[in-house]
């Protein structure tokens, strides 16, 4: 054969192959995008990455109580009972008082019922006497009281995420919220990179 022959054999099969090449690429293509939310883009191993549609993020909440000791001065009055509470000292001063006023009055047997008669009367005035003068000791003091009050915290412990892929809806918890869509591998939930 000649050697031009040759070089249009070469050149027709390299663009032959080009061609099939070509091809093969674009069918790959149009595999990858088959309906789902996202495609196009690969991972590091060269596989496809597939997103699912997410329908709904809902918070995951714990709440979490630490209890704290809260304390704070009270003034607290005290009255303490006087020293001569029955009042024994304005009877007996009030019973003498009045036994004399009441000897000074009559004779006889006369003189000895108001001398009775004076030291009663007398006795029961010193005490009523006594009682509307003499008061309580009132002292007041600072006292600490200290009561445990409820010290409640809530916190976000996670993210249930509803996706849609495939036509199925599944949901999985997450610990971040993934944005509007979520990475999936033959429909397992892989890390979000969407937001």
């Amino acid at each position: 054969m000649n050697r031009l022959t040759i070089n249009v054999l070469n050149i027709a099969i390299a663009a032959v192959l080009a061609t099939g090449i070509s091809a093969c690429n674009r069918n790959a293509d149009a595999g990858v995008s088959n309906g789902a939310a996202d495609a196009g883009s690969t991972d590091a191993g060269g596989a496809a990455v597939k997103y699912a549609k997410v329908v709904s993020v809902d918070p995951v909440r714990s709440t979490v109580n630490n209890p704290k000791q809260v304390c704070h001065d009270e003034t607290v009055t005290h009255t303490a009972p006087p020293k001569d509470e029955h009042r024994i000292a304005g009877t007996a001063i009030g019973a003498v008082v009045g036994g004399l006023v009441g000897n000074q009055v009559g004779g006889g047997k006369g003189k000895t019922l108001a001398t009775v008669a004076g030291a009663v009367g007398g006795g029961y005035a010193g005490n009523r006497i006594q009682a509307s003068k003499q008061h309580g000791q009132v002292t007041s003091t600072v006292e600490r009281k200290c009561e445990t009050v409820n010290n409640s915290t809530t916190k976000i412990v996670g993210y249930d995420v509803r996706y849609e892929y495939n036509g199925v809806t599944r949901t999985v918890r997450m610990d971040h919220d993934p944005g509007d869509r979520v990475q999936v591998q033959e429909g397992v939930t892989a890390v979000s990179d969407a937001h």
